[in-house]
């Protein structure tokens, strides 16, 4: 019929242009990210190798920014990372020089605040000064600013405290509390006696029981049994 429209061919002026992927238009090829990124790794430079004594002094600073550090701890650290003895050697001697690194004052400043603030004993503060390098005669030193007097006070301080809540027959907290100060270091004499005197002013029932104890005897018996199982270690 002469009034029907023809058909669109889609190859007039009103034909759809081609899309993407078509046969007619080959596909630009794209350039990746990772691609663009290799290159310009590969046109970067390479960085130069770090000096050895600048990454040793790095890894110290960072170890005294979380607490002070003997020397041995510090040579510690920086074995681990591979730092040669030369290295660690020039670096801590030059810390050594400025005050940067000073055992003494850390052995002064470990056995105030650990006696302070954990009850620790001269032998138990001895061990742990041991197990961060610091010297005899240094770790020596600094334990002689803590007395006999001071320690047998603290210890009375500990167990009245650990008294308030602390239950049961007199004989089996008498053990309990004898235990935990000879953990933290105190000597058989000391930890018995801040024992009994402790019991002694508590209750009439514990009096009784603490005016039984031998305390000499007790801390000879107890010092015996302590040398022994040192000398087997």
């Amino acid at each position: 019929m002469a009034g029907r429209r023809r058909a669109r061919t889609g190859r007039g002026w009103d034909a759809s242009p081609p899309r993407t992927g078509d046969a007619s238009t080959p596909p630009r090829p794209r350039r990746g990210r990772r691609g663009r990124s290799e290159e310009a790794d590969a046109e970067a430079p390479a960085a130069p190798p770090r000096d050895e004594a600048e990454v040793a002094r790095e890894i110290c600073l960072r170890q005294l920014a979380v607490r002070p550090r003997t020397r041995a701890e510090l040579a510690a650290a920086l074995a681990k990372r591979g730092i040669s003895d030369e290295v660690s050697a020039e670096v801590l001697d030059r810390y050594d020089e400025v005050g940067i690194i000073d055992d003494a004052a850390f052995a002064r400043a470990w056995v105030s605040s650990r006696h302070a603030g954990r009850g620790l004993a001269r032998r138990a503060l001895a061990n742990e000064l041991r197990q961060r390098g610091v010297d005899g005669d240094v770790a020596r030193e600094a334990l002689g600013e803590l007395d006999e007097t001071t320690e047998a006070e603290t210890a009375r301080a500990l167990v009245e405290r650990k008294l308030r809540v602390t239950r049961g027959e007199p004989d089996a907290v008498f053990r309990r509390l004898v235990g935990m100060l000879a953990r933290k270091g105190y000597p058989p004499g000391v930890a018995i006696r801040a024992v009994k005197d402790a019991l002694a002013a508590q209750s009439a029932e514990a009096a009784e029981f603490a005016e039984q104890i031998d305390a000499d005897a007790l801390a000879d018996a107890e010092g015996e049994l302590d040398r022994d199982s040192r000398a087997a270690e």
